[in-house]
């Protein structure tokens, strides 16, 4: 069966002028000729993405959405009318997010965080803001140190929160950010901490440098950041190192030398380099 708003590996079924239709146990489902592969013949099969076009036809295409049924995602919102906002998904039709389903007016330019899903009521793919029901620590599929893919959700007193793995939630803190981010980012991360209530503590960077120890994993963390070079040695200036570091300088040489011995790092004139 054809599984509307995800991708779909079809049969051609049949080629015309305007592209060719994809078997689907009924009248066939029409690929565009702007999407059609060079070279597709009947019997070859497609890996495509189904949706609703603008006059509601189920349709296929080979481009490739930012986001599929389920996904969690930040899209830009590029109209908007009275019954709510179209925002760019990466197709030729935008995704709709009625008004019920939005936190507050949507402004074109603006960037929102949605769960894409199927509307019940009209089958077409569409999009919610409202995500606090949609997410849950309750039972997590997760452990201290485990990898994941975080996505910056909104800006707390205490740092950011973020979706992980799009489905649980935890705090990015403020002490443990050493670059600049914001809501919408999408970051690779590992679980800090797990504290009492399931409640998450993030850190960026690599699994498994929280094991190095407190300065010398934030050095790491940085170091992924910025494409695996600081500009800091051990004559750089204190305050340039805890401005932007937010360590001292002692406790800076002490990290590097212990990254040093670990082979983790080359100290060279102009700064310190991940191996």
């Amino acid at each position: 069966m054809v599984k509307v708003g995800e991708f779909n590996t079809l049969t051609v079924a049949r080629i015309v002028d305007f592209g060719v239709f994809l078997d689907d146990g009924q009248e066939g489902i029409l690929l565009p000729k702007r999407f059609v592969p060079a070279g597709t013949k009947i019997g070859d099969e497609l890996k495509v993405f189904v949706y609703h076009d603008s006059e509601d036809r189920i349709i296929a295409t080979t481009q490739k959405p930012l986001g599929v049924v389920g996904d969690i995602v930040a899209l830009k919102a590029v109209g908007t009318t009275n019954q709510g906002a179209f925002l760019d998904w990466g197709l030729m039709k935008d995704i709709f997010v009625p008004k019920s389903k939005q936190l507050g007016t949507m402004r074109v330019g603006g960037i929102y965080i949605v769960k894409i899903y199927i509307d019940e009521q009209t089958g077409r793919v569409t999009a919610t803001e409202k995500l606090e029901a949609l997410l849950s620590n309750e039972v997590l599929e997760l452990k201290e140190k485990d990898r994941v893919r975080l996505l910056v959700y909104r800006r707390t007193d205490i740092g950011y929160l973020c979706i992980i793995n799009g489905k649980h939630t935890g705090v990015l803190h403020f002490s443990d950010i050493y670059q600049n981010i914001q809501v919408g980012d999408q970051l690779d991360g590992y679980i800090r901490k797990i504290r009492e209530q399931n409640k998450i503590d993030l850190a960026l960077g690599e699994r498994g440098y929280q094991r190095i120890g407190g300065e010398a994993g934030k050095i790491m963390d940085l170091l992924d950041a910025q494409g695996g070079f600081l500009p800091y040695h051990d004559k750089s200036d204190p305050e340039d190192i805890y401005d932007n570091l937010g360590m001292s300088k002692k406790a800076f040489k002490m990290a590097i030398g212990n990254l040093f011995k670990q082979q983790l790092i080359r100290i060279k004139e102009n700064g310190i380099e991940k191996i």
